[in-house]
């Protein structure tokens, strides 16, 4: 259980870095990268708490990453 928390953490990171250095997102390294981790760390206990599985935890730790990015409104800077 607790390598695939640190997992989470690690995939989640490098997918908020990921999509920032591509431009998927403009928010900044470090905002993206917290939102991932936010995402992927409420998807984890809410897999855990009630048994909801999508795919493998990796996979799981991908999609809910690029959720957060997508649910989190990336509109605060001006324009």
């Amino acid at each position: 259980m607790f390598p695939q928390l640190i997992g989470t953490v690690v995939i989640a990171g490098i997918v908020g870095y990921a999509s920032e250095r591509s431009g998927f997102t403009r928010n900044g390294y470090v905002p993206s990268i917290i939102i991932c981790i936010g995402g992927a760390f409420l998807f984890y206990f809410v897999r855990i708490m009630f048994g909801i599985r999508l795919f493998s935890p990796g996979i799981d730790a991908i999609l809910s990453s690029l959720g957060a990015l997508l649910i989190v409104p990336t509109h605060y800077r001006r324009k």
